[in-house]
């Protein structure tokens, strides 16, 4: 009996002496860092821009240690924001550290306005809604017209189109608008010049070499499209459009004769690519375009890119986005397609890919007809044309170049 006191004595003061040692440990872990040197200079300037690229040593002058994680900051949203970080310091103690930076934006909007605009009298159409005003970061910059007009009285108004966004940046363009009466000559005008075309073979003459291929983009509007002909015509590619919506919101629709084109192409031995054109407003319609259009491609061989076609500038400010956003929708349809072992790409002219996108991180569908083009970012397809005439179609085409990548 004497003994068990004796064994539960000591356990009782082993537990003790353990507690004692793990109390004392972290009491002296706690002063090591409470007292730890810390030394650290930031920049004089916390101010970072709108989406630059930054990491966590960039605001930092001088740091008696190394930074554990230089982490990429994220610079998406305008404001101040915290940055934490651990640094481990020249006696070897990690000390948790952040600091503040403020996240601006310093770039004006986009008002994409000609010296003059020209309307009918009568017409009810609003300056406002109907000429491109967007921004970078703001989704709704506020856009008006300064000066006085009639839409229902002809001649010619001096005005300004203001914008201005959240940052308090502001564009003036000064621009005519041109209020005209409506034409009272009869009968049709004709044109003594014959319509140009450009022949696929003088496309190929002119571009195709051992880094490039030859083809073209097709959808309904080609009608009945012949693909033994494509082929021996030279056709290395085609892009088939899958389908479309409904416009902002609507249901998504299936390009008439995408089935037979598909089953055309694959039947021919042409490799396939697809575009869908779309009306998202959101990343998440975004997402749900990208998986409809896998569901519909799922029984086909798909071996180029999928392209997200998206065009809808004429009513751009109906869709309250930044041109920021619109980049994010696109990036996100290509994540779902990327997801599925998909490449995605977008396509667009040359004048909104050097104004409006933000250079994606995947390939590019550059549209701009001219015979050398002088787009200077990056792009894996060049559609040259829309006058394209090809043997196996009876109509217009697109006529596209793809660039191989090279090593």
């Amino acid at each position: 009996m004497i003994e068990l006191k004796k064994y539960k004595k000591l356990i009782i003061v082993g537990i003790v002496f353990i507690l004692i040692l793990i109390i004392g440990f972290f009491t002296w872990r706690y002063l090591r860092v409470k007292f730890a040197k810390v030394e650290i200079i930031l920049n004089e300037n916390m101010n970072i821009e709108f989406l630059e690229n930054a990491k966590v040593s960039d605001f930092i002058t001088s740091i008696n240690g190394t930074i554990v994680d230089d982490y990429e900051i994220d610079t998406t949203k305008v404001g101040k924001q915290k940055i934490e970080f651990t640094y481990i310091n020249e006696d070897n103690i990690k000390l948790d550290c952040s600091y503040e930076i403020n996240i601006i934006d310093t770039t004006a909007p986009l008002v994409w306005l000609n010296s003059s605009y020209n309307v009918l009298e009568g017409s009810q159409v609003s300056l406002v809604d109907d000429i491109l005003c967007g921004d970078n970061y703001d989704s709704n910059p506020t856009c008006e017209v300064i000066g006085d007009y009639n839409m229902n009285e002809a001649g010619s108004y001096n005005l300004v189109f203001k914008a201005t966004d959240s940052s308090g940046n502001v564009t003036e363009k000064e621009f005519t608008l041109n209020v005209r009466k409506p034409s009272t000559s009869s009968g049709s005008s004709s044109s003594s010049n014959a319509r140009s075309y450009t022949q696929f073979a003088d496309v190929v003459a002119e571009h195709k070499n051992e880094n490039t291929e030859i083809g073209i983009d097709i959808s309904k509007w080609q009608g009945n499209v012949d693909f033994n002909a494509l082929k021996e015509a030279g056709v290395e590619f085609v892009i088939i459009r899958v389908g479309t919506s409904d416009g902002i919101g609507g249901e998504n629709l299936l390009d008439s004769k995408f089935i037979q084109n598909i089953e055309g192409a694959n039947k021919a031995g042409i490799p396939v690519g697809i575009y869908f054109y779309s009306y998202a407003d959101s990343k998440a319609r975004a997402e749900a375009d990208a998986k409809w259009v896998l569901d519909q491609i799922k029984d086909y061989d798909v071996s180029l890119p999928i392209a997200f076609d998206w065009e809808n500038w004429n009513f751009y400010n109906d869709f309250n986005l930044s041109f920021f956003g619109l980049s994010d929708i696109a990036n996100s349809f290509v994540n779902v397609l990327k997801e599925s072992g998909y490449e995605g790409m977008l396509y667009s002219s040359k004048t909104y890919l050097e104004n409006i996108w933000y250079s994606p991180d995947y390939p590019v569908w550059l549209a701009h007809y001219t015979s050398k083009t002088n787009y200077s970012g990056e792009y894996s397809y060049w559609q040259i044309c829309n006058n394209g005439r090809v043997d196996g179609i009876d109509v217009d085409v697109d006529i596209n170049i793809r660039y191989l990548a090279t090593e």
